[in-house]
């Protein structure tokens, strides 16, 4: 991989990293926050309440995903990836500065809700322009590798999250965390954005885009993206299993571990803290091994292994009793996952010509997101509110099992020339056709 391939990584990947500490250091302080925002009662229905504006964040990354996704195939990937960190930075204000329910009432939670509402956009249209710049910026033979760079940042991002709260209480009494403490993680990432921003500003565009004869006028529109629905259908089926069991055991698992399995706060954040630097470790290796056999073995192996294995691993994690048996059913699980998380990003961008690759990778997927990643952790919580925690771990397994069909029958994508995939469709190829 030549040297400006690897800049181009390097740029998209760090400016992701940021965009996802943001998003996932909501999650991962809500258990401080939680409170200031709302009446005090039920720590579950706080939690609830946090989790229900996480999930508004979710539904707005459909909009976000047409309207950035629209600006990536229009005016370039380099100005979506720009206006995205640029939404990123504002959100991460607002939150800093948001008023408890001590001192305005609920009208801290509606600028939370406002804050939440553009981070939505943002993620919604970030996901899709570097999924793309990343697979069209990296040499053929090794899109899965460079691609895998995209969970590599955005695993990253979290794990500074995490690294930043494990210095806080370690530094910070824990009634200082839930007053005050809790909003420094946001001012780091307003100022990491504006770094990111500056960065991206000098980013060279990709060759495949440079290249791209389509007529202007077509490009990034919903009239465009319907000729190619069936990908785009296919983009929602597949993405459903992964992103339930990717939210399940990242941005959910530390609440779960100190809510439901009773671990403290300061040893759930460190499990997840170590299992999401291996879980990172692990993206480069498998979306290498994805260039050599195929992408669709790794996505059927994730599927069988979310399906049979979700209910057993996630009841032994509500029984843990420490440290070392809750990171190892966590390390189990998210191998598990690396199936899906090292190679989705190429595999959707494979399937859509260079004309709509980022509306098509965006929009479909911003939908199963709002509709399955970002109701996740809401759907969790009411599932233990209810007395039915278990219900939660079969619905988990049984969105595996929807994807693990579509994965069975879809085609290989590893070997498409990406400036000839509308070429290969108009030759009657089907998305949907399994390869031979």
């Amino acid at each position: 991989m030549g040297r400006q391939h690897w800049k181009k990584i390097w740029v998209g990947s760090a400016g992701n990293m940021v965009e996802w500490f943001d998003w996932f250091v909501y999650a991962s302080f809500a258990t401080y926050f939680a409170g200031a925002f709302f009446p005090s009662g039920n720590p579950t229905a706080q939690l609830m309440n946090t989790a229900g504006i996480f999930a508004v964040g979710f539904f707005m990354r459909p909009v976000g995903g047409w309207l950035l996704g629209r600006v990536g195939d229009r005016k370039g990937r380099k100005a979506a990836l720009t206006l995205t960190v640029s939404l990123m930075s504002a959100s991460a204000i607002l939150i800093a500065v948001a008023p408890t329910y001590a001192v305005a009432g609920y009208g801290g939670v509606l600028v939370l809700l406002v804050a939440r509402l553009l981070q939505g956009l943002s993620v919604g249209g970030e996901y899709a322009a570097s999924a793309t710049y990343l697979t069209e910026a990296s040499d053929p033979a090794r899109r899965g590798f460079a691609s895998s760079f995209q969970y590599v940042s955005m695993t990253a991002g979290q794990i500074v999250g995490l690294g930043l709260q494990i210095i806080l209480q370690r530094t910070m009494s824990d009634d200082a965390l839930h007053s005050y403490g809790w909003r420094i993680p946001f001012v780091v990432g307003a100022l990491g954005a504006a770094v990111i921003f500056y960065l991206r500003r000098s980013m060279l565009e990709t060759e495949v885009y440079a290249e791209d004869t389509s007529h202007a006028e077509e490009r990034g529109t919903l009239r465009a993206l319907w000729q190619h629905k069936r990908e785009a259908f296919l983009v929602i089926a597949l993405t459903m299993g992964g992103t339930v069991a990717y939210y399940t055991y990242t941005t959910y698992l530390t609440k779960y571990l100190s809510n439901s399995a009773g671990l403290s706060k300061e040893t759930a954040t460190l499990v997840s803290f170590t299992a999401l630097i291996v879980f990172a470790a692990l993206q480069p290796l498998a979306g290498a091994l994805s260039d050599r056999i195929g992408r669709r073995p790794l996505l059927i192996t994730f599927a069988v292994g979310s399906t049979f294995l979700t209910v057993p691993i996630m009841t032994l994690l509500r029984h843990v009793d420490g440290y070392w048996p809750a990171l190892g059913l966590a390390l189990l699980a998210l191998v598990v996952v690396t199936g899906y998380t090292s190679i989705n990003a190429c595999v959707k961008a494979e399937l859509f010509p260079t004309g709509v690759r980022a509306l098509g990778v965006a929009l479909p997927y911003a939908i199963a997101n709002a509709l399955f990643g970002g109701t996740a952790e809401y759907v969790a919580l009411w599932f233990k509110n209810g007395g039915i925690e278990s219900g939660f771990y079969w619905y988990v397994a049984g969105c595996a099992a929807v994807s693990l069909v579509v994965y069975v029958t879809m085609r290989e994508t590893k070997d498409l020339d990406l400036a000839r995939v509308k070429a290969a469709e108009e030759s009657g190829e089907s998305s949907l056709t399994t390869a031979s």
